[in-house]
């Protein structure tokens, strides 16, 4: 029986995640923005689920939420980042307000979840971090352009510390969801829409979420699944992709930007300094 710490449980993979960890015996501290969420698993566990109300965009309250998650639990596992949402508009509609919100929610919630974590990992001398990111953390898609700056961002950070924390027996893993039928959709915040963009691939897009033909096709409980068992046979991994769609649109990227890095050999050697 592990002991998981996850964010953003309302609703969505968060949801699912949590209700297939505490069936299977496992302990839950799950946090939520409002009071009353997952009144129906606290009453079917009482024992193994522990709700804490966190706001991703206050520091101090994580501080002090995490602090007692691990007074409370003594040892936890899993720490999973799953917090956070999409801005759907151009990269001129959204206002000043709702980037500096994608970022605090996306980018700086999941830093500091991690942050206040650390000394209790290192502490106990073991744990997992496992980083909700997206297909969208190495692809991109018009009408995006801020989620995927916090995406992008995440997993650079990610990168990053998995580095600085392998001596101290802690594994992080940035794990990339392609699109599933969660609320994830109907959690986008929107922006007014210049009419320029109506013609552009930004339009295109924006059509094709409103008009519900916006493709999906992975399985939810599959795909928490996948997760849940990564964890209990101990794999670790850098990355792990979840769904067809994103392993097509993260393969075509990476050999796209490989052929363009390619393509340029001859440039960047060129201003080698030979030995």
């Amino acid at each position: 029986m592990k002991t998981w710490f996850i964010t953003g449980t309302s609703t969505g993979l968060g949801k699912v995640l949590t209700e297939k960890l505490l069936a299977k015996g496992d302990k839950v501290i799950a946090t939520v923005r409002t009071k009353n969420a997952l009144e129906d698993l606290r009453t079917m566990y009482p024992d193994t689920l522990l709700v804490s109300i966190l706001d991703v965009t206050n520091v101090d309250q994580i501080k002090k939420v995490v602090d007692k998650a691990f007074s409370d639990a003594g040892t936890i596992d899993v720490i999973v980042n799953n917090a956070g949402y999409g801005l759907f508009c151009s990269v001129e509609e959204a206002t000043d307000e709702q980037i500096d919100h994608q970022i605090r929610t996306n980018i700086i919630g999941s830093v500091q979840v991690i942050r206040a974590a650390l000394p209790h990992l290192r502490t106990q001398g073991q744990g997992k971090i496992l980083q909700l990111s997206s297909a969208g953390g190495q692809t991109t898609y018009p009408n995006f352009s801020y989620y995927h700056l916090t995406k992008w961002a995440v997993e650079g950070f990610c990168e990053t510390i998995a580095q600085e924390l392998s001596p101290f027996n802690i594994d992080v893993t940035i794990v990339e969801p392609g699109a599933h039928s969660t609320s994830f959709g109907s959690n986008l915040q929107t922006a007014p829409i210049i009419e320029d963009y109506d013609k552009t691939p930004a339009g295109d897009v924006r059509r094709a979420i409103e008009s519900n033909t916006f493709p999906i096709n992975n399985d939810v409980d599959i795909s928490i699944q996948a997760i849940i068992h990564y964890i209990d046979t101990d794999q670790q991994s850098l990355r792990l992709t979840l769904g067809g769609d994103a392993y097509r649109d993260i393969r075509a990227s990476l050999v796209s930007r490989l052929e363009a890095l390619d393509a340029q050999k001859e440039i960047a050697l060129a201003s080698e300094i030979k030995s």
